[in-house]
């Protein structure tokens, strides 16, 4: 690993014991000199907690940001995505555990400073970065130096993460996040806590802030596992709060779990599980709730809650019908669709394409 890759940070403090806690997220990870947190690329190094990956990925890759996923924010375009390594969950059900779970430098191939990741994006014609593939809480400075550097090209940041960070870091960043998918596990503390090793209190905080104090769109994102979190008691429990916390525009996905990880004997989500999850939530208000890892043109799509019409025909990640205007109403009674949408549908489709970075 390169000095480069080593940067301090700023936010811990040091303990009366001459331990250096971590004050980024939750965990508050206490480390004696050497020691690195649960998610393995923050480390006490001299009496300083730094991050030992700045400026170092997994891989970069672009895809279609209808798969990170955001229905609502730029359909159709083209999103540049990158991750780390490390995480500050543990998650048994991991399904980017090769990644989220490394503990080897290795796993990061790929070096590319914030000035040229952005340059990267502009020149392929993406539209936004994604921090994701790990959780970018765990890249903080990281993530935020490539933001501002892409805000300069006016490329816009899209996070995707579990947003399990503390109150002062959570400001910084989301001040420089333009879209975010929050990974909502469950709804309930004894699944966090046994599942994920986290709480749910801080991710419900996290959602609240985003949606109410910043200009970042939002959406969520629950991988349904058969047997953990897919009771019809927990679903009415998680979509009424979503509809009385974050209002009825909030987008929902509900996404298939496939056997992973440390939850290997765990069965597939069954398909109608996931109609169910979304039936459920529109029963609770949700306007725009959709499944994911399975093939349903219907719950895919968006639709005009006001008259029913089809606005955004989605088979996989192929955009087909597109019935917005240029205000991004609806053509049939021109309801106001929530969202950030352009004049026309992008159409990069479901093409994935990986991005090897000189330097």
């Amino acid at each position: 690993m390169s000095d480069s890759s080593i940067v301090k940070t700023k936010y811990w403090h040091l303990l009366d014991d001459g331990r250096v806690q971590c004050d980024l997220c939750p965990r508050e990870c206490k480390l004696h000199e050497g020691q690195q947190g649960l998610c393995f690329v923050r480390a006490n190094q001299n009496n300083e907690l730094v991050l030992t990956t700045y400026g170092r990925s997994s891989g970069f890759c672009i895809d279609p940001i209808e798969k990170k996923p955001l229905n609502h924010f730029l359909p159709g375009t083209p999103v540049f995505s990158f991750g780390t390594a490390g995480c500050n969950l543990a998650c048994r059900f991991c399904q980017n555990w090769d990644i989220s779970k490394s503990r080897e430098m290795d796993t990061l191939a790929d070096a590319a400073s914030p000035e040229m990741i952005a340059e990267a994006a502009a020149r392929h014609g993406c539209r936004s970065v994604a921090y994701t593939y790990n959780d970018p809480v765990v890249f903080h400075e990281y993530a935020i130096d490539v933001a501002q550097a892409c805000r300069q090209k006016g490329i816009k940041s899209v996070a995707v993460t579990a947003a399990y960070v503390n109150p002062e870091p959570r400001t910084e960043f989301y001040q420089w996040m333009d879209a975010a998918n929050v990974d909502l596990k469950a709804f309930s503390e004894d699944f966090y806590h046994k599942i994920t090793g986290g709480h749910l209190e801080a991710v419900l905080e996290s959602l609240k802030y985003i949606k109410h104090e910043t200009d970042c769109w939002l959406e969520t994102t629950t991988l349904i596992i058969p047997g953990y979190n897919d009771s019809v008691k927990e679903l009415t429990a998680m979509c009424e709060w979503i509809v009385e916390n974050l209002g009825v525009d909030m987008p929902m996905h509900f996404t298939a779990f496939h056997p992973d990880f440390k939850m290997m004997n765990v069965a597939a989500t069954p398909a109608p599980t996931l109609t169910m999850a979304r039936d459920i939530a529109i029963k609770a208000g949700v306007r725009y709730a959709y499944v994911g890892n399975v093939h349903d043109r219907d719950a895919d799509s968006t639709w005009c809650h006001q008259c029913g019409e089809l606005l955004i025909e989605r088979d996989w990640y192929v955009l087909g019908q597109w019935n917005l205007d240029a205000e991004g109403c609806c053509q049939s009674c021109g309801t106001k669709v929530a969202g950030v949408f352009e004049a026309t549908a992008g159409d990069w489709g479901a093409k994935r394409l990986p991005v090897r970075m000189a330097g």
